[in-house]
């Protein structure tokens, strides 16, 4: 059974334990301050990987894996929702029905009338508005005892596509013209299992995080590629690294599975926690044009939609954000600090 739930500024009482845990993280970093004033929950999904926004059309795609991420059993469907997350077909595309192939949709990425998803070893093509299939490109055949695992899919805005093999260690192109051509671009075992990739918006670089290591790697257009963020012997800030996109400003946003956090590094590279004590956050979505969060929880079979504060209120200057400012009642100081040592 599938289920919206809108909630506005102030939650309702008495409150659940997951809206306690929503308050939090929006306490912790996500603003209601988009034209969305509310932030939208929707549950009864399969297994959810990805969020994506298509700005061009005012709607959003989901992901389901729907199974075991690695089965190839043909049942693997793609929700999509109206620009007011309204569910308008929760299975736009279905693997098994009619000519379609699809087993364990996971990154998915628009690109002028196509949907391009990633399944297990292959790229799909599908027409955005019908559903209807366009194509696939299928990986390489692996080395012995190599598992093909494409975890994701950016496209640079320019005729090219990046995709994650988190099993192959790979990052493989993607020409779009004169027809679909693959070819590798970055690989090797210093990838850690890459589960997420995007590009800058601004530098064109291709930014891609790693889920074995925490690690997080830029790769210029010529496939220089250069260790972003690392955990180091005292900072392990990352654990599995599930997500990653870009604001408008050039904003990076960063989802840990395992961790349960949403992280966002700043131009000047200042890393905040906005959100955190989420169940297990998946491959995250930026809306750039109504700045939006779009965050996938795949073992809760949920998702959900914030506002994201814009830089201009940001600044040092502004006071931290309480309880209060979600409608709750903010304890006594007593009460959240205890005794008083004697």
């Amino acid at each position: 059974m599938i289920s919206i739930t809108i909630r506005h500024n102030r939650f309702n009482r008495p409150l659940r334990r997951r809206a306690l845990r929503l308050a939090l993280a929006l306490a912790a970093g996500f603003l209601l301050n988009s034209p969305w004033a509310w932030a939208l929950q929707v549950s009864g999904l399969e297994s959810p990987h990805s969020f994506l926004a298509d700005p061009a059309t005012k709607s959003y795609f989901i992901s389901n894996i729907n199974g075991e991420a690695d089965a190839r059993d043909n049942n693997g469907f793609i929700t999509k929702l109206s620009d007011d997350g309204r569910i308008t077909a929760f299975k736009f595309i279905e693997g098994g029905r009619g000519d379609v192939v699809l087993h364990a949709p996971k990154g998915m990425v628009v690109v002028d009338q196509i949907l391009y998803v990633t399944d297990l070893d292959t790229l799909r093509a599908f027409d955005k508005t019908t559903g209807k299939p366009l194509g696939t490109l299928v990986l390489p055949r692996p080395a012995v005892g190599v598992t093909q695992s494409l975890m994701d899919v950016a496209s640079d805005g320019h005729g090219h596509l990046y995709l994650a093999d988190q099993g192959g260690n790979a990052i493989y192109r993607v020409d779009l013209t004169p027809a679909l051509t693959l070819s590798l671009y970055v690989s090797g075992a210093h990838l850690a299992g890459p589960s997420g990739v995007a590009v800058h918006p601004k530098t064109g670089h291709v930014v891609v995080v790693s889920w074995d290591s925490g690690k997080v790697f830029d790769i210029t257009p010529e496939g220089t590629l250069t260790e972003l963020v690392s955990n180091g012997f005292f900072t392990a800030r990352f654990q599995n690294l599930s997500g990653v996109d870009f604001d408008r400003w050039g904003s990076m946003y960063i989802a840990d599975a395992t961790k349960g956090k949403i992280w966002r590094m700043l131009p000047d590279g200042k890393f905040q926690v906005i959100a955190e004590y989420l169940p297990g956050p998946s491959d995250l979505g930026i809306d750039r044009v109504n700045h939006l969060i779009l965050v996938p929880y795949q073992d809760s079979n949920a998702a959900e939609v914030n506002g994201l504060e814009s830089p201009n209120a940001s600044s040092g200057d502004r006071a931290k954000r309480t309880l209060a400012d979600y409608g709750f009642i903010e304890p006594k100081k007593s009460e959240t600090e205890g005794s008083p040592r004697k």
